[in-house]
């Protein structure tokens, strides 16, 4: 279907320009939220190439995919928003994914998520409970999920990591939370982890101060 995939390509490479431009010129206000989901699994494999060459490592935080940034400033981030969060969450089950391989957006290589449906409905729950915070602001439109590898670097280092890290999958990792973060003294910090399937309470920090 060339539209759809013209369609993803345009994402992809707005994507790619803005993850370069937020980091060098576009800093990310104090009291800035997200929700991601941790993978440790994967850190363990593309730490060392992430501390070099993924611009966004320097702010702190491991691999990690997107569920929607961004989100909710912390001082609109109350008890009925936590608790709303945690029922949302609660309503959709723990599940598996697999990286097999790596994708590619213009300056940017990243690991693709199997299946990307989970993670997809965990965006699109958010987004419709919010609708004045759809993910990237409404920019790029229906962007894969992907956890980014690298930024920075070029085609020819891209290619050589891409070949090395082939090599290590696939690798599997368990999602059984999402984090909620805020980004504070330049950094982006742990706030709170939200359960899915209900499998527990909301864990976390004090609310950082406003």
């Amino acid at each position: 279907m060339p539209g759809v995939d013209n369609a993803h390509t345009t994402a992809g490479q707005e994507a790619g320009h803005r993850e370069d431009a937020s980091e060098e010129g576009w800093p990310v206000p104090a009291g800035t939220t997200a929700l991601s989901v941790p993978v440790p699994e994967a850190d363990a494999l593309v730490r060392g190439w992430r501390a070099r060459y993924d611009t966004a490592a320097r702010y702190g935080g491991t691999a990690h995919l997107t569920v929607l940034f961004p989100f909710l400033h912390r001082s609109a981030t109350g008890p009925a928003e936590v608790a709303a969060l945690g029922g949302l969450f609660a309503a959709h089950p723990a599940f598996t994914l697999t990286f097999r391989r790596c994708g590619r957006f213009p300056g940017v290589l990243y690991l693709v998520p199997e299946p990307a449906a989970p993670l997809r409905a965990l965006t699109a729950a958010v987004a419709r409970r919010w609708p004045s915070h759809p993910p990237y602001g409404g920019l790029f439109g229906d962007l894969a999920p992907h956890l980014t590898v690298a930024n920075s670097g070029g085609a020819a280092l891209h290619r050589d990591i891409e070949r090395r890290l082939s090599a290590l999958l696939p690798v599997s990792a368990r999602v059984g939370a999402v984090d909620l973060v805020v980004h504070e003294a330049g950094r982006w910090q742990p706030w709170l982890t939200f359960p899915l399937g209900g499998g527990g309470a909301v864990t976390g920090r004090r609310a950082p101060a406003r």
